[in-house]
């Protein structure tokens, strides 16, 4: 509280001279930050420097520190992690724990739901409405209420405004924008060649922590589809790829891209049966048509197959190969 950049000289006279590296968590929070830092910088110190909110931290680092910094991306434990950190084996049972789970430490040791739902108070009201001097705070907790209920699914920033009654698009934007800033929400654009239409097409909601959604929303105890295709979306959002959701006659969950080209064309299913099949073939395969892919991946929670369908190859994967990267190669 009330923290002024001036006052990093008063831990110059507490911290040891012969300190060599230096951690600073939610720096954000101090205004000019980085003019320490950089000083710190210039006398040869490593520093570390940790923050909930994405485009501030990068602007000021863009600005201040440029060609002094190196960038990492944090996410709550992968599938892998969990298993260190639970002591458990990759088997179906300790997967569907960790769907419904998470990956969040401190809830993962105590295992309280009041923890992950207080988190996402603090995100909404501390890294959001207090930093952007939001008002409204009642709507904007529901729209990420709304939004942690119905990860996967399609909207538009018209029709949260709608539902929400607020002023603007521009409005709904703004939050939008924030919640994904603030590591809460990603927002996944429909493919298409031309800029507009991917600006104005209708976009799918994912959320940063599935435990995040089943411990802020009820009707998501048994729906294993949606918090499967949830946690794929995360795994291949820290792989740090460029991606879309691909729809034309039919829909593809996931296109992923290199340089203007697309490398790989995957759809999540999490059991592919009779009432299925047809349907999830046909939106990967419209995808590999479109792209001129001949090899396309379906991942499951415990198929494994190989099908061959007109010249090309469709591979059914399952959760443990897929998330322990036994299965596919991102190093493009």
């Amino acid at each position: 509280i009330d923290f002024e950049v001036g006052d990093f000289a008063k831990l110059d006279s507490v911290i040891p001279e012969n300190v060599d590296a230096y951690f600073f968590d939610e720096i954000q929070n101090v205004d000019q930050w980085e003019v320490y830092v950089r000083q710190l910088h210039d006398y040869g110190k490593k520093v570390f420097v940790t923050g909930s909110n994405a485009s501030l931290l990068s602007k000021d680092l863009g600005t201040r520190l440029t060609g002094r910094y190196l960038n990492a991306e944090l996410f709550p434990f992968s599938y892998t992690e969990f298993l260190k950190f639970k002591k458990k084996e990759p088997t179906a049972e300790s997967f569907k724990q960790y769907m419904l789970k998470g990956g969040f430490p401190e809830f993962l040791k105590d295992d309280v739901p009041e923890i992950l739902q207080n988190l996402l108070k603090d995100i909404v009201l501390r890294d959001i409405s207090i930093r952007y001097g939001v008002r409204h705070t009642k709507s904007i907790m529901q729209i990420a209420l709304f939004l942690l209920s119905n990860i996967g699914k399609e909207f538009t920033h018209n029709s949260l405004r709608k539902t929400f009654e607020v002023g603007s698009t521009n409005t709904i934007s703004d939050y939008l924008g924030w919640m994904e800033d603030a590591y809460l929400l990603f927002f996944l654009q429909k493919f298409s060649w031309s800029a507009k239409s991917i600006a104005i097409n209708p976009r799918k909601v994912y959320a940063i922590d599935n435990g995040l959604v089943t411990a802020n929303s009820l009707s998501f105890s048994s729906d294993f589809g949606r918090l499967f295709e949830n946690a794929v979306y995360l795994h291949l959002r820290s792989k740090q790829v460029k991606m879309y959701f691909f729809k034309e006659k039919n829909e593809c969950d996931f296109v992923l891209f290199k340089d203007q080209s697309c490398q790989l064309a995957l759809q999540v299913c999490y059991e592919m049966n009779g009432d299925n099949k047809q349907r999830e073939l046909k939106g990967l395969t419209e995808a590999m048509d479109f792209f001129d892919l001949k090899v396309g991946y379906i991942v499951t929670m415990n198929q494994q197959e190989e099908l061959k369908i007109e010249g090309k190859t469709v591979y059914l994967v399952s959760a443990h190969a897929f998330f322990t990267g036994k299965s596919i190669d991102f190093n493009w």
